[in-house]
């Protein structure tokens, strides 16, 4: 009989940090109908190091905060085509990084795009999540506690 390894519950929504870029917390939704998770960025540039294609990219790291702004870099792994919510495909940079929820710390790829209109920085998709959670929709912040960025 084959043994079902022990997963983690994660709620709806749960903080996470991106550690290759020293930002301690995104407030991140987990959307198990995305196959693919992204990252709210803006002035997204190409440019080259070596023999490396790179981004760099602005993000907002604080839920309805617009005037922190961190300037970050990474290595253009590719461009993908990605279904948006609203049903329309787009070309897309994805980068990978580490993520860390809780005591959870693995390597995920990462689409950027802007997600102004959106109510979370952060779109943890299933890609990410695959035998690592279970999600319990029903609950929210159950691997993280929110630091508190009040609304500007």
């Amino acid at each position: 009989m084959k043994k079902t390894p022990i997963l983690s519950t994660i709620g709806w929504r749960e903080c996470v940090a991106l550690p290759d870029f020293d930002l301690p917390e995104i407030r991140a939704k987990i959307d198990t109908g995305a196959g693919s998770s992204s990252i709210h960025a803006t002035r997204i540039h190409y440019f080259h190091q070596g023999d490396r294609e790179m981004v760099r990219f602005q993000v907002h790291p604080h839920q309805y905060n617009i005037h922190d702004t961190v300037t970050l870099e990474a290595p253009l792994i590719e461009h993908r085509h990605i279904k948006s919510s609203n049903g329309q495909k787009q070309l897309r940079p994805v980068i990978e990084t580490h993520i860390q929820l809780g005591e959870h710390r693995w390597l995920i790829e990462l689409n950027l795009t802007n997600r102004s209109l959106m109510g979370y920085r952060m779109l943890l998709g299933r890609q990410a999540l695959r035998k690592r959670f279970l999600v319990d929709v029903s609950q929210s912040f159950l691997q993280s506690q929110p630091d508190h960025h009040p609304r500007p």
